[in-house]
């Protein structure tokens, strides 16, 4: 039985006809007035029938669901249930009434006002009675500090995890929208060149929103730089009616803090309503964001420099190595080919003794882009040092096809260079190793393509020598 006998849950006493039939000897006068009691919880106490419906519902369910009990009463559960939770509810709901009681069960509700309740259920079935009484704790404070948690750990994790900034800033999209409507989502950031605020990435349900709201979005953007104060608010939609949003735009548009820096603005929009909680958890977010991204940007530019020749931004020795190795790999299991070529321009020593490092410098970017134009963009040029270059064909299907590409480059690198109002000529020695024909392993591919490069030098320089058979 419920609190000691049946109980009429509208007036917190017990039923006349129930306690006629009881022992006389029992004495409920301490029942007597007990909803009193019961109405002093901050916790709310619910009690509903086998339906779902609602028979009675302390003081304290109007602090969690904002209605008042009398509004409650009649109504079933599952019309305040938030819609995502109203299965697993129905289903634990059913549990009990087969007589299993729960301690710990979690759901969402949806108050009056339409926020959304986090709640923490203890319930049991009352067979006697056929009702089901439950006490509901609002955790909503606990959830969203979890969640902001939760928010900082994925977007930390996302800014070692990602292998580029667009993948980073997909992450942080992707991250954000489990948290609060993101549907249309920019980040714009601070040229350092011009200080002018540029998009750095842009997520939308409808590409076309963004472009057609990218005029609001640089002046809100700019407006949360300059007052360094987040901006939610909504705005009346504008232009002809048949591209009229349903309802106002809603924006929520936050600065991104990088200890004493603000180098953008993280900005949302679209047709729901921005809440103060979807307002604190931004904000709370948006350093992490702010250091994640700075974070990914440093650890690009030192991956430049450590992988990168500066000259030219062709890959250096350690990323050909790199790069060598993995083609190694793919040809030993697939049992294809790749060729390596090494190259060498004559008489650009001349160039640089005569016209200045200046001038030899441009010509080396400029040899290098002419390369680059020669292949496949598949494979790589590396710059080894000086004027020394390499290439990596990866997956030929014949030795031919490494000479043509070979020939190709010579004849690119024949052209005069106009540098500094004058023409200048280099005259690249190329030679050529084939795997497996030339070796098996990096260092004797190299070591093969390098011998038959001073094989094309030392018979005049400006042809291609190996390929076909071992020099």
């Amino acid at each position: 039985m419920l609190l000691g006998g049946p109980v009429d849950w509208t007036h917190g006493k017990q039923s006349p006809h129930r306690r006629k039939q009881q022992e006389p000897s029992v004495d409920n006068s301490h029942f007597v007035g007990i909803s009193q009691y019961i109405d002093l919880l901050l916790d709310a106490i619910c009690v509903v029938d086998a339906s779902g419906t609602f028979v009675f519902v302390s003081a304290g369910a109007e602090r969690i669901f904002g209605y008042k009990p009398e509004e409650m009463i009649g109504r079933s559960m599952l019309e305040l249930i938030h819609p995502d939770d109203k299965a697993k509810t129905l289903q634990t709901a059913a549990e009990i009434m087969q007589g299993q009681p729960k301690v710990d069960f979690e759901n969402r509700y949806l108050r009056k006002d339409g926020r959304v309740v986090h709640l923490l259920w203890s319930a049991r079935w009352s067979d006697a009675d056929q009702l089901r009484v439950a006490v509901a704790r609002d955790i909503t404070r606990l959830k969203r500090t979890e969640q902001r948690q939760a928010a900082l750990y994925h977007i930390s994790e996302a800014a070692h995890a990602a292998q580029s900034l667009s993948e980073l800033y997909q992450h942080i999209h992707q991250i954000l929208a489990t948290l609060l409507p993101a549907a249309n989502f920019a980040i714009l950031l601070t040229d350092a060149d011009n200080g002018l605020l540029q998009f750095a990435c842009q997520f939308a349900v409808e590409p076309e929103a963004i472009v057609r709201h990218q005029a609001q979005i640089i002046q809100f953007a700019h407006q949360v730089l300059q007052e360094r104060l987040t901006l939610r608010t909504s705005c009346p939609p504008t232009g002809p009616k048949q591209v009229r949003p349903l309802a106002l735009q809603h924006w929520l548009v936050v600065p991104l803090r990088l200890q004493d820096a603000w180098p953008g603005a993280l900005v949302l929009f679209g047709q729901a309503a921005y809440s103060e909680h979807d307002q604190e958890l931004l904000e709370f977010v948006s350093t992490q964001i702010a250091s994640a991204i700075e974070r990914k940007k440093m650890h690009d530019r030192l991956q430049q420099i450590a992988l990168y020749d500066v000259l030219t931004n062709l890959p250096n020795r350690l990323l050909f190595s790199d790069r060598l190795q993995s083609a190694l790999y793919r040809a030993s299991r697939e049992q294809s080919q790749f060729a390596v070529l090494y190259l060498d321009l004559d008489k650009f020593k001349q160039v640089n003794d005569e016209a200045g490092h200046a001038v030899g410098d441009l010509l080396l970017q400029q040899a290098s882009l002419r390369i680059k134009e020669s292949v496949r963009s598949s494979d790589t040029v590396s710059r080894f040092g000086g004027d020394e270059f390499v290439v990596l064909l990866e997956q030929i299907d014949e030795l031919s096809t490494a000479q043509a590409v070979a020939e190709k480059v010579r004849l690119a690198l024949n052209a005069p260079f106009a540098l500094a109002g004058a023409q200048f000529s280099v005259y690249p020695s190329i030679g050529i190793s084939v795997f497996p024909l030339h070796g098996m392993d990096e260092k004797q591919l190299l070591l093969e393509a390098d011998r038959a490069m001073y094989q094309a030098k030392n018979a005049g320089g400006n042809q291609v020598c190996g390929g076909n058979e071992r020099a």
